[in-house]
């Protein structure tokens, strides 16, 4: 089993309609989504580019989560929490 995480850029209406074009694919386990950050984790077993096809074909901008995304989350929000990546602390 594998677990896509993805940055989409959405609003409150967008994710019913991210809901429903993931529903369409064959082994996808669960979906789990995260507005604020705008972070959207897919598990099951489904290749991940299939995963972004069908997010990006319902009309939204997506793109594969990274350690970036991460870091500009935690600027963005104003946070004082720590971000570690590669054994580099971040704020």
């Amino acid at each position: 089993m594998e677990s896509v995480e993805m940055k989409v850029e959405m609003v409150g209406i967008h994710e019913k309609r991210l809901r429903k074009s993931l529903s369409k694919i064959r082994g996808i386990e669960k979906i789990e989504v995260d507005a604020s950050s705008q972070k959207v984790v897919v598990t099951g077993y489904v290749h991940k580019n299939k995963i972004l096809k069908a997010v990006r074909r319902a009309g939204l901008k997506a793109e594969f989560w990274s350690a970036y995304n991460d870091i500009l989350h935690a600027y963005a929000s104003g946070s004082s929490r720590l971000v570690r990546i590669n054994n580099y602390n971040f704020f």
